[in-house]
């Protein structure tokens, strides 16, 4: 029997996060365009900032594909292509872990540059303190699930697939059964909680700029330089340094 706690944790903190996220990014949009940015700080430190940010992003962005494939696709359509349950999770292990890993690595370095560089500490607000440490979170518990249920087997025959994707495909269709994810090990608990608590404070974060990529850029027509054409008895431009004769007098 599904208790009042499941229903609050696994049917209404979904759709109020949703909601959250939606309306928060609408919000920010309607009332804080100027602020919608990512904050940038590569002016005041680019070494770590050239090898942390390629990392993360290039990680997380993988994970995100992982989470897309593992949450989103049922088990019997990768059974149809021909993916088998055993190739499907050495996949999941295998993949998972290396972008996990670059994620981490690359959130390690931003964190480090961000806390010992004086002047990208004096630019980090609480917000970004907030996001790093849910964010953190997030990926640390769903490590610990890859390494701790694929690796180790430490949840036994739990297999995922059959509870917290099909709750999580639920909430979409608006037939959710809190009873998986009350059946689901602690650790898929906490993570799929604390996922939910970023994704209702991403709108409020510098995590926006994600919605703010220039794929217009692509479309965009080319732009024709022309150089100033020389006239008649003109003189010659003098180097920026020089001083002017007028200076001189």
């Amino acid at each position: 029997m599904t208790s009042t706690r499941d229903i609050v944790l696994w049917v209404v903190l979904p759709y109020v996060c949703l909601a959250v996220f939606v309306g928060g990014h609408a919000w920010r949009y309607r009332y804080d365009k100027f602020g919608w940015t990512t904050r940038s700080s590569q002016l005041y430190e680019s070494r770590l900032l050239r090898w942390g940010s390629p990392l993360f992003h290039f990680g997380i962005l993988a994970v995100f594909a992982g989470h897309v494939m593992g949450l989103g696709v049922p088990e019997t359509w990768t059974s149809a292509v021909g993916i088998s349950e055993g190739m499907y999770h050495f996949m999941a292990i295998s993949i998972g872990a290396v972008a996990g890993l670059a994620t981490v690595v690359g959130m390690a370095l931003l964190i480090y540059r961000r806390r010992t560089n004086g002047p990208v500490f004096g630019a980090t607000t609480r917000m970004d303190k907030l996001m790093y440490l849910m964010l953190g979170l997030v990926v640390a518990l769903g490590m610990w699930n890859t390494i701790a249920g694929s690796m180790l087997h430490t949840y036994g025959a739990y297999d995922y697939r059959l509870g917290v994707s099909v709750w999580f495909r639920g909430i979409f269709t608006f037939q959710l059964h809190p009873e998986l994810m009350a059946a689901a090990p602690f650790s898929f608990q906490a993570h799929g909680t604390v996922a939910m608590l970023l994704f209702a404070l991403w709108p409020f974060t510098r995590l926006v700029h994600v919605f703010s990529v220039p794929f217009f850029y692509l479309w965009r027509p080319y732009v024709v330089y022309r150089s100033k054409p020389e006239r008649f008895g003109a003189r010659a431009p003098r180097r920026g340094w020089e001083r002017s004769e007028r200076s001189l007098r």
